[in-house]
This record gives structure tokens, C-alpha cells and sequence, in this order.
């Protein structure tokens, strides 16, 4: 099964979706160098109207968050949140399954949130999930505990030390990409924009029994 990428990233997402069993295509304007698998440059949107999409067998896409994000009251806007809705008008269209995802304070559909608690990671990081509708209902999602540590956004090497979640925002370093993130070949600005590829190994999981009609355990 092939899976399109769109507003790929540095492939967080993507690395998901292949441990879960997908080939990854992956597509966004700025060029990944790092991004894991078959990586187009281009614009998202322009790709998902003009590019053919008969070899896929889903989508997913993770428009720009910075605009629906807390902190574009300090790093002012971005100018960019148009494209969360021009996003899911142009999936609302697609024959195949998709799935977008975004920051918790975003306006998309939050069919579910994820944090990285759930999956044991050093960070909190809610991402909230849209899913088609003809999908939804097969996707059973975790629960959601109270939080079991303190996030720090300082001192974040000794803070990951001690034991503490980290904020995954701004200039954080590279060695909070393996424990809080489960990611180890991004650069911190890298990962500032990325999500745990295990959000979408358990989102993948789930739907490419949808769409081959087998039963998850």
C-alpha cells in the first residue's frame, strides 16, 4: 500500500506510516534532504489538484501549524493558515482515505488527540487528528492519562536528565530526538516541526486495516 505525504517535513510522519506498513511518498516546497524515503519538491496543493493520485492508497497531510499554534502571539504570524482549510476542501475530494493532523489549538475536525505520554515518550506534544469520515469509526484510540511529569523548556539537557518532559519548540537540540520524539535523523529546527512517527504508526496501523479490510489486534 502507498500512502502520499503531503507538507511532508523532515519525514516524521512518514517514518510512521512505513513502520506500520506503507511505502512513503512524500512532498513539500521546501526541499528535506533528510526526509527518509521518495521525497518530491513542490507545493502541496498544486501536487493533490494537477499530480496523478491513482497509484495511492492513501493521504496524509500536515499543513503548516505556526499560525494556529499559542506561540504566534510572540513569533507574530506566519501567514501561512490558510492552507489548514484549503487543505481538507482539497481532500474532501480525493477517492482515497486521508488523515490531517495538527497543533491541539488548531481548527480542523479533532476526531482524536494524541500525546507522546500515550506512547511512552519524553513529551507531552498534543497533535490532533481530522479523519475521513468513511474511516473514523475503525480507529480506536488510546487513553488519554493525566500527564506523569513536569515539561520543561529550559536547561533542557539536564531537565531531560532529571527526568522531566521536554517542549519540543524553538532551538531545541538533537538530543531530544531519540527519547522524546523516537526520531534520530533530524536536526533541531527539524524537529521543532515534526511529529513522533509513533502517532502515525498507530494511526497507519489502524487504517491500513481499513483499507484492506484485515482486523488489528
Amino acid at each position: 500500500m502507498r500512502l502520499l505525504d503531503v507538507f511532508s517535513g523532515a519525514g516524521g510522519s512518514a517514518m510512521g506510516y512505513y513502520r506500520a506498513g506503507f511505502e512513503v511518498v512524500g512532498v513539500d516546497l521546501v526541499n528535506q534532504p533528510r526526509y527518509p524515503f521518495e521525497f518530491i519538491q513542490g507545493d502541496a496543493l498544486e501536487y493533490l489538484a494537477t499530480a496523478e493520485l491513482s497509484g495511492f492508497d492513501a493521504i496524509h497531510a500536515s499543513p503548516p501549524c505556526q499560525d494556529h499554534s499559542p506561540l504566534r502571539s510572540r513569533a507574530g504570524e506566519h501567514g501561512t493558515g490558510w492552507l489548514l482549510q484549503a487543505t481538507l476542501d482539497q481532500l474532501a475530494a480525493q477517492p482515497v482515505p486521508w488523515i490531517v493532523e495538527n497543533v491541539s489549538a488548531a481548527h480542523n475536525r479533532a476526531d482524536f488527540l494524541l500525546c507522546g505520554e500515550m506512547f511512552g515518550l519524553r513529551t507531552v506534544r498534543h497533535r490532533r487528528f481530522t479523519v475521513d469520515s468513511r474511516i473514523a469509526d475503525l480507529l480506536i484510540v488510546p487513553a488519554h492519562n493525566r500527564h506523569r511529569r513536569p515539561t520543561s523548556t529550559k536547561n533542557r539537557v539536564a531537565a531531560l536528565a532529571e527526568g522531566h518532559n521536554l517542549s519540543i519548540t524553538g532551538n531545541v537540540g538533537v538530543h531530544a530526538g531519540p527519547l522524546c520524539m523516537g526520531i534520530d535523523w533530524m536536526t533541531g529546527d527539524e524537529l521543532s516541526q515534526a511529529i513522533p512517527p509513533a502517532y502515525t504508526q498507530f494511526i497507519g496501523e489502524w487504517l491500513l486495516a481499513a483499507i484492506t479490510g484485515e482486523v488489528v489486534a
